[in-house]
């Protein structure tokens, strides 16, 4: 009866780690189609379409934004205004994600990457973008919700 007690023990153990196993790969595939889905956001943010990036963002007061204009921007409303501000430039281009890096919690996902491609800048040149980004989503409604975004400045962009 022991040797049968010890051996549901450790079926259960395998089994249950197997159960553990398959979420977490299951939300890091969640995390890295919310990441995929912001670059894509990103790209048609360039072209003027600011609907995919509302889409993506959770519209909560602690969300924040760093962009690579050396600004700091808490709050949905702060960031929204400043996608659209972006938008309306619409430089062209694309961005795509390289070298991601997820760190995985319980609730909160921080995925760190180099941002690489070409986009049109305000002189109408098409400088290479080659920076360092750091995205944080967060579980909302089951769903992996973008609350941070920070890239790293672009001299081309940077106030004078």
């Amino acid at each position: 009866m022991k040797l049968l007690s010890l051996s549901l023990a450790v079926v259960l153990t395998v089994c249950l780690s197997n159960l553990k196993a398959d979420h977490h790969t299951s939300e890091l595939a969640a995390v890295k189609q919310a990441n995929a889905d912001f670059y894509a956001a990103l790209n048609a943010m360039f072209t003027g379409d600011l609907k995919p990036m509302e889409a993506v963002w959770s519209h909560a007061d602690d969300v924040t934004y760093l962009p690579p204009d050396k600004a700091m921007l808490v709050g949905w409303p702060s960031v929204k205004a400043d996608w659209e501000k972006q938008a309306k430039l619409k430089l062209g281009g694309k961005v795509e994600p390289q070298d991601v890096h997820i760190i995985l919690g319980k609730g909160l996902a921080v995925v760190q990457n180099l941002e690489e491609g070409k986009n049109v800048n305000v002189g109408k040149q098409p400088p290479t973008v080659s920076i360092r980004a750091t995205n944080v989503y967060r579980l909302e409604d089951g769903k992996w919700k973008m609350i941070s975004h920070h890239a790293d400045p672009l001299p081309f962009l940077e106030k004078k």
